[in-house]
């Protein structure tokens, strides 16, 4: 049978498959970040419904978040090795099922153990979407443009937990934070069976179970060691043992690494300039930008007096600015460069952070919580992009799941690491202190050293970041 089909006919439906791929990868990442924020506001109501303790309710977000970072790596390498498509399926089916138990758990521990297969499933299929993207799109402006859309779409998803969180707790219940993850994960997963085609990197191996096992447990620790800072403080056995036990475990992992025939982390992969110097920078930004939100939210009720549906919707605007931030970050990085565009990003943030560190208890809206916000998110918006950019342009064909693995095992990891010092940071300045004009204080000390750190983070790019993006003969 002749194939009648004209080339404008077969570029359309090229477009169109591509972006089908790109609408994919960026629910399945709205989804995922989602997730980290979306039930803090509906926390009390979990409590009072299943009857957990103080400590059973800190763990609704650990178990998620720890396994979301710990198992990552492994998520990315098996992408490579079994299918970008095939785990982008695998994760986000594990992702919904979870959701659907955890909305439906009866008793605390069916939650709990539901948020930690949300996190596994979560672990798999982030990777699998920007390997999804770096796959279907070329490299050159349309895959700038679309890794832009995925990262201003993940970043919606983060800013965005609070509001949808407090509306769906408000009008329905906190079961429907998790529950609205089902139909549309059920849609998307019904899409991507369809649309999305298989690939992988190249022939299907055995997995390195044991460094899969090491980096994971190691990261676990060290997540769970970072966590109990803020109940033990940072010299308490229950916080120092997991930290030296987590650190043991990954000096294990580099060891094995190095020695194994088919690693789960090549050592060479850190070997290139712009995978290993973009991945500091982007675990720098986390350990700032993470943090913004709990303090901005925690400011406005505790000091402002906002109720949870308030302060949600009084960070809406800080929440378009990180979107507009991603989607100008790509037409801008055409201009300026991947590298200048991360530090005039970074910069505008840590201005941002500077601003915000002045506030007061009786601060406005305008000048205390949303102009600063906007500065803040807009940096970390045009920042994101040409550092996800640049570490993914760095990485060999077979190796794409795992760079992908690595870009958000930094951000996230960043993350737990930030908000654990910055809440440390702000507990001593208060001094246990209660009142607004204290709690403002130390709110205020935790944004000015985290304006520090992003000003330490400009210092390590202008030395370390690769100038171009196409950077992988240049190594260490």
């Amino acid at each position: 049978m002749v194939d009648v089909t004209t080339p404008a006919l077969r570029t359309r439906r090229t477009r169109t498959r591509t972006w089908a791929v790109v609408l994919a990868a960026c629910t399945g990442q709205f989804l995922v970040v989602l997730d980290v924020s979306v039930v803090n506001v509906a926390l009390p109501s979990m409590r009072t419904d299943l009857g957990l303790s103080a400590a059973g309710l800190q763990w609704v977000l650990n178990a998620y978040s720890i396994d979301f970072a710990g198992f990552m790596l492994l998520g990315g390498r098996a992408a490579d090795l079994y299918g970008r498509k095939r785990m982008f399926l695998v994760g986000l089916g594990l992702f919904t099922a979870a959701s659907l138990a955890g909305g439906l758990a009866q008793e605390g521990w069916q939650l709990l153990a539901a948020r930690a297969a949300q996190g596994l499933g979560a672990a798999v299929l982030a990777p699998a979407t920007l390997t999804l993207l770096t796959a279907a799109v070329p490299e050159g402006p349309a895959r700038t443009k679309a890794i832009g859309t995925w990262m201003a779409v993940g970043a919606g998803g983060g800013a965005a937990g609070g509001l949808i969180g407090g509306v769906l707790t408000d009008a329905l219940s906190w079961r429907w934070v998790l529950l609205i993850n089902v139909p549309v994960g059920v849609l998307v997963l019904t899409g991507a069976a369809l649309w999305l085609a298989e690939g992988r990197a190249g022939d299907r191996g055995r997995i390195d179970l044991l460094g899969a096992l090491l980096v994971t447990a190691g990261l676990a620790l060290v997540a769970y060691g970072i966590v109990q800072t803020e109940e033990s403080g940072w010299t308490a056995g229950a916080t120092l043992l997991p930290l030296l036990g987590g650190a043991a475990l990954l000096a294990l992992f580099v060891l094995v690494e190095a020695r194994t025939a088919k690693p789960l982390m090549p050592l060479r992969v850190l070997g290139t300039r712009a995978v290993a110097s973009a991945n500091v920078a982007m675990l720098v930004m986390g350990s700032a930008t993470f943090s913004m939100w709990y303090f901005m939210t925690v400011y406005a009720q505790n000091v402002l007096g906002y109720s949870a549906l308030e302060a949600g919707l009084a960070l809406i605007p800080t929440s378009v600015a990180v979107v507009v931030g991603s989607k100008c970050a790509p037409r801008l990085m055409a201009r300026t460069g991947a590298k200048n565009l991360a530090l005039i990003g970074t910069t505008v943030a840590a201005a941002g952070f500077g601003w915000q560190s002045t506030m007061t208890a009786d601060g406005s809206y305008l000048t205390a919580v949303c102009l600063p916000g906007i500065l803040m998110m807009a940096g970390t918006g045009l920042a994101s992009t040409p550092l996800a950019s640049l570490a993914t342009s760095g990485a060999a064909p077979g190796e794409a799941g795992l760079v992908s693995g690595l870009v958000n095992t930094s951000r996230t990891m960043g993350g737990a690491l930030g908000l654990a010092v910055l809440s440390t940071v702000a507990a001593a300045r208060t001094e246990g202190s209660a009142g607004a004009v204290e709690l403002t204080a130390g709110y205020a000390l935790a944004f000015r050293t985290a304006g520090a750190v992003l000003l330490g983070g400009v210092l390590l790019m202008v030395l370390w970041l690769p100038r171009h993006r196409s950077v992988r003969s240049q190594v260490l």
